[in-house]
């Protein structure tokens, strides 16, 4: 029986894999991709220590710095957990593994909006994160695709950086809070179309345009070069259901600011983690610090002075 299985190949489990081998936890990580969604991203520059890069050569660099450890990243899709005497049972599509403790690190997934060009055009234009690529879009024309809290405080932020914001939302209402509404309407930069929808995005080699369901100002086709989908995110969670530990009722896990979830031997970490008292704040360099923090308790279980989670209590 090994003392820790990471489920999650991003940037929380990588960083919880070389935490776990400096402390010298016997472990194994499962990553059906390598890299999660941090090989999706185009440029990345809020990660210190780097001005400027790729998505994917900064998910190599962690893949290697785990690999480095001599950590195998299992390439298994996740089947099922189970509790067992001791510890857990993770089954995969091969085989199944044993250990003492888990690291959930499974992320939360985008909604997409499954339209023609939008997988085409990820990190050339599209972008999931506008906290992330903002900055890349300056005195640009871009499109935020939503009508949420995120879509809006996404506008407003793209806002700082680009020449002009479209917020296109299919609905004649946003359901985001009245004063984030108030906050878009008071900024010259934004424009809002509603009761309408993205058909398209097109381009060559990156986003050039969009086409739309109804036209607007005369037009169906607009001239853009970015499309922000902020149309909310699905959180990975079914499988810690399976084993009995809590979400909250987004369907995040409930964390203690340690990384503990409500389950002995159980940690969560990354995007599909909600600490108690915390904010959703989405970055690599959160999920990196979650990853780290749950190594430690981990560690800290395993030498029998085990973390606790108020959650529920």
């Amino acid at each position: 029986m090994n003392d820790l299985i990471i489920i999650g190949g991003g940037v929380a489990g990588m960083s919880a894999s070389v935490y776990a081998s400096r402390y010298k936890i016997d472990h194994l990580i499962f990553g059906e991709t390598p890299g999660g969604q941090g090989m999706l991203a185009g440029t990345v520059e809020n990660y210190p220590g780097y001005l400027s890069i790729p998505g994917p050569e900064l998910m190599k660099k962690l893949i290697d710095q785990v690999k480095h450890y001599g950590v195998e990243v299992k390439q298994e899709r996740i089947k099922g957990l189970a509790k067992i005497e001791g510890g857990f049972e993770v089954k995969t599509d091969k085989e199944k593994y044993q250990a003492k403790t888990l690291i959930l690190a499974m992320g939360a997934s985008y909604r997409h909006l499954n339209i023609p060009g939008e997988e085409k055009f990820v990190g050339k234009g599209v972008s999931y994160c506008s906290t992330c690529d903002a900055p890349l879009f300056k005195e640009k024309i871009v499109a935020v695709i939503g009508g949420g809290n995120a879509a809006l405080s996404g506008a407003i932020h793209l806002a700082s950086f680009a020449k002009k914001v479209l917020i296109i939302h299919r609905r004649d209402e946003y359901r985001a809070e009245p004063i984030r509404v108030e906050k878009l309407r008071q900024n010259e930069k934004i424009e809002e179309i509603l009761s309408n929808e993205v058909l398209e995005i097109k381009g060559q080699e990156k986003v050039e345009g969009i086409t739309l369901k109804n036209p607007y100002q005369s037009s169906q086709e607009l001239k853009v070069d970015g499309v922000f989908v902020e149309v909310g995110q699905v959180p990975s969670s079914v499988l810690a259901g399976q084993i009995g530990v809590a979400v909250d009722e987004q369907g995040y896990v409930k964390v203690s600011p340690g990384m503990a979830t409500n389950l002995a031997g159980v940690f969560a970490a990354g995007d599909i983690a909600a600490i108690q008292g915390g904010i959703y704040f989405r970055q690599f360099v959160t999920a990196a610090a979650d990853g780290a923090r749950a190594a430690a308790g981990v560690y800290q279980y395993l030498q029998g002075k085990a973390p606790t989670s108020s959650w529920g209590k």
